[in-house]
């Protein structure tokens, strides 16, 4: 009887094993590309084309390195053209960025402005281009003609197909939404704000309210101008906390170190000016290195990182 109960316990856990291999086994990039059910008028006239990381430089030469830093695992290519008129044609790109970190990440580099289109788990969406990430995968559609209602279907139409349901990247949440420049975060592989010691992380644009005078009138008036929040990311605590030193030697070096007291923050903060950053308030949480850059005044400077820190937990 007991033989007879292991058999039957082993029968179902190789059901549900084989049959999670199958299940997983069928998403596949070609499955995301759509072929049938295509907008009245246009069919698949090319593809589908799969890239890898030895033959991605084949479709996008000038930028497979900046797609091999954000994790890049292979791609499908394919070409839809109208039927009536061969010169309309939209291109479509599906990459396995290999997690969603990885494809918002390039997604950020590729996005201008914030444009969304209302598709993934983010989009971007102008006349000829339509952009978005959605689990592990970024999308790259572009239309010869402008035409963005087609290009929101198109997209529309592979982000259905997509089923990994990964949540956006949490460090997204931290950034304070107040005066947030839409579409200006973005994550860093490497290098960020230019500093290799910050290694990887995530930085977003604020726009300051801030007085200058015209030359004609010599008037005061309000504009604009942009600074920035960034969250470099570590191992651990320990390495974060050797960054800053490396940070403060840096603009030691090349900048200035101010001696005012930034208890509020508390003790392993960091405050001067950068040559090309301008004022720099950072400071050591955890494993992260967060910051302040470029502000105009320096209280609006420090309550954006004050806001900044208590989201971070």
């Amino acid at each position: 009887m007991m033989n007879r109960n292991v058999f039957i316990v082993l029968f179902v856990l190789i059901l549900i094993l084989v049959g999670g291999s199958v299940s997983s086994a069928t998403i596949t990039l070609e499955s995301l590309v759509p072929k049938k059910d295509l907008p009245e008028g246009w069919s698949l006239i090319h593809g589908l084309q799969i890239y890898t990381k030895k033959t991605l430089f084949e479709r996008i030469n000038g930028q497979a390195e900046l797609f091999f830093k954000y994790g890049y695992q292979k791609s499908v290519f394919a070409i839809y053209q109208n039927e009536k008129n061969e010169k309309n044609q939209i291109e479509a790109d599906i990459y396995d960025m290999g997690n969603v970190l990885q494809a918002f990440g390039i997604f950020s580099r590729f996005r201008n402005e914030g444009r969304p289109g209302g598709f993934g788990l983010d989009s971007y969406l102008e006349d000829h281009s339509a952009l978005f990430y959605k689990g592990k995968y970024f999308v790259m559609l572009y239309a010869a003609e402008s035409n963005p209602d087609l290009l929101k279907n198109f997209a529309t139409s592979i982000a259905l197909r997509i089923t990994d349901f990964s949540p956006p990247p949490k460090e997204l949440g931290y950034f304070p939404k107040n005066d947030l420049k839409p579409g200006s975060i973005q994550y860093f592989s490497e290098g960020l704000l230019g500093h290799q010691f910050l290694k990887r992380g995530f930085q977003g644009s604020y726009i300051e309210k801030v007085e200058v005078k015209a030359k004609a009138e010599e008037k005061v008036k309000p504009g604009d101008k942009e600074s920035k929040l960034f969250l470099a990311i570590y191992k651990n605590s320990q390495e974060a906390e050797k960054a800053l030193k490396i940070y403060q030697d840096d603009l030691l070096k090349k900048g200035k170190v101010f001696s005012e007291s930034l208890i509020q923050f508390g003790a392993r903060a960091l405050k001067g000016e950068d040559p090309y950053q301008g004022k720099v308030i950072v400071l050591h949480k955890g494993y992260y290195l967060l910051g302040a850059v470029g502000f105009e005044k320096e209280e609006e400077g420090e309550n954006r990182l004050r806001e900044f820190t208590k989201n971070i937990k």
